[in-house]
């Protein structure tokens, strides 16, 4: 059996640096001696003629601080609060640094800057199918922060792109798991289960951003909508969806009224009626809950039965 192929999980280690402050005025001073040296050591050239290898002496040795000079300026840097700042040492880590302030490290060191505050990702809008295949266009925004340096530099090419492309993949599988809307009785769509959506998708984000140092404080939904194609379609839809639960509403309220109005005509004696008295009573009555347009009545001004 072959073997799986695995590569390393780099973690982030901290790393002692030093005071800044203490260590510029040390390099000022070699920037002041080294020019004061390498003038006398002209001077001791030109004017003495026995002091040849003293005069070469100080002019070497103040060339020498004043590069020294140059090359710790190299070990200054700053962090602002919520920074960081990935130490290498000729491509091997040396550890990163999250304390703000200004800094002096090995001059030799390359220092890379990673930011640690938390960012906004608002997606495309997205052309997806959804569980039951209707296309569906839907957009997120991700809350995201670079948890570990080592793993965001050294485990991915580009931790920020990668955040991107994982979350465009992350809403895809997302979609298609979940219906857009009219589930069955307790099922979570799109639509109806905002909130549950809304951890899955971080949960699904968290899992894929892992490996990148990466850590997803929130996810949601900022845009949902069915496909141009056949948005007209399920709008219509959605209407007689609508006018059916209305008139069902309508119908339950009219025979309730209607059978509230037999049972008190019947138990205060106000008439008696046969069953098919009953009958055109009920029938007006329906056509004149349930109709849409104003009923204009019929006064009968002869007998009950006429």
């Amino acid at each position: 059996m072959q073997n799986e192929i695995t590569f390393p999980i780099h973690k982030e280690q901290p790393i002692h640096t030093v005071s800044g402050w203490l260590v510029l005025p040390i390099v000022i001073g070699m920037f002041i001696a080294g020019p004061i040296l390498m003038f006398f050591g002209i001077r001791h050239l030109v004017t003495v003629e026995d002091s040849l290898g003293w005069g070469l002496t100080l002019l070497l040795a103040g060339l020498a601080i004043e590069i020294t000079a140059v090359v710790f300026c190299c070990g200054f840097f700053t962090l602002q609060p919520n920074e960081a700042r990935v130490l290498i040492l000729f491509g091997a880590y040396r550890g990163s640094t999250r304390r703000s302030g200004f800094h002096w490290v090995n001059p030799f060191l390359t220092k890379r800057r990673v930011s640690l505050r938390a960012r906004n990702l608002l997606s495309d809008r997205l052309k997806v199918n959804d569980n039951r295949g209707n296309p569906v266009e839907i957009a997120v925004v991700v809350v995201w922060r670079v948890h570990d340096t080592a793993q965001a530099c050294f485990d991915v090419q580009d931790f920020e792109n990668y955040v991107r492309v994982q979350s465009e993949s992350a809403v895809r599988h997302l979609a298609s798991a979940y219906a857009y809307d009219h589930g069955e009785e307790h099922e979570t769509t799109l639509r109806s289960g905002t909130n549950e959506v809304a951890i899955a998708l971080r949960q699904e984000l968290q899992e894929r951003l892992e490996k990148a140092g990466v850590v997803v404080d929130e996810a949601r939904i900022t845009h949902l909508a069915y496909a141009p194609e056949i948005a007209q379609a399920m709008l219509r839809r959605q209407q007689a969806e609508a006018v059916i639960a209305a008139r069902q509403k309508i119908v339950y309220g009219a025979v309730s009224m209607v059978d509230m109005a037999l049972r008190e005509l019947h138990n205060r004696h106000v008439v008696q009626l046969d069953d098919e008295r009953k009958a055109a009573m009920v029938s007006n009555l329906l056509v004149v809950l349930c109709g849409e347009a104003e009923v204009s009545p019929v006064v009968n001004t002869g007998t009950l039965y006429t």
